[in-house]
């Protein structure tokens, strides 16, 4: 009779832990898809990780893909959704964006369509500030860093004010593309995220 109650209260424990956790879906470009490294080497990896360290059981979904820009995340968004219910998603588009030079209108559109989707489907949303170099123009970049600033107000939600502080510009820190950062700014890159990201879990 013992043994069949104690069974009972371990798989009560193990559902419960079970029904605690969640998922954390990362929809990104080539930064969060680790480009130029081995995934596991990249910062969702070592979120994942860190998740694990500090107890959490959640699952951690890295849908990022090199070169995609927000209106590629927001085509495939639903599906996302749909498949994997997050309860988090961390939104880190839009850098291609403003390397090609679309129009920052553009891009706002499609990150509010992005986060009122991932709303409606009960996930909050942690959106990664991107900043341009200056290079592109002081009305460029200033609209561009305005997107993000605005759809946090306008949205309510958390926001990482720029993804790459530390890392951008930083000597040592970027691959020889200048674009994309080496092994050693991973964990800078998580330290970014994990105060905002943090508190929601």
């Amino acid at each position: 009779m013992r043994k069949g109650l104690l069974g009972a209260v371990l798989c009560l424990a193990m559902w419960s832990q079970a029904a605690l956790a969640g998922t954390v879906l990362v929809l990104g470009d080539s930064i969060s898809a680790a480009f130029g490294l081995d995934t596991r080497q990249g910062w969702v990896a070592l979120l994942e990780k860190r998740l694990a360290e500090q107890g959490f059981s959640h699952r951690v979904v890295n849908a990022s893909i090199t070169g995609d820009t927000s209106a590629g995340g927001a085509a495939r968004l639903p599906r996302l959704l749909n498949e994997h219910r997050p309860d988090w998603v961390i939104l880190g588009l839009g850098g291609n964006d403003g390397l090609r030079g679309l129009p920052p209108a553009q891009l706002q559109q499609n990150l509010a369509a992005m986060i009122d989707k991932a709303q409606a489907s009960g996930a909050q949303v942690v959106l990664l500030g991107m900043l341009l170099p200056p290079n592109y123009g002081v009305r460029y970049t200033t609209a561009f860093a305005k997107v993000y600033t605005t759809l946090v107000e306008e949205k309510d939600v958390a926001l990482v004010p720029f993804f790459l502080e530390g890392v951008g510009g930083v000597p040592g820190m970027m691959q020889n593309d200048g674009i994309h950062p080496r092994l050693k700014a991973q964990p800078v890159l998580l330290e970014n995220v994990w105060p905002v990201l943090q508190p929601l879990l």
